[in-house]
């Protein structure tokens, strides 16, 4: 079965934002110009878009295993 998924890629530094925003980044398990792969779920997208100006998403598609 295919689920939404979407790669978030951190694109600007998180030193100087608010204490909330680096949180959040550490949250979604991103590191400086590295990517991550998420389901695409409403927490998902709340959390980029508190840090929208930071990060880059794109849309992709991913398989979901039973078990």
């Amino acid at each position: 079965m295919l689920v939404a998924r979407i790669k978030i890629t951190q694109t600007k530094s998180g030193v100087g934002a608010p204490e909330k925003h680096r949180k959040t980044l550490q949250a979604l398990g991103l590191k400086h110009q590295r990517s991550v792969v998420q389901d695409d779920n409403d927490a998902i997208r709340g959390m980029i878009f508190q840090v929208r100006h930071l990060v880059k998403v794109e849309q992709t598609e991913g398989q979901v295993e039973n078990g």
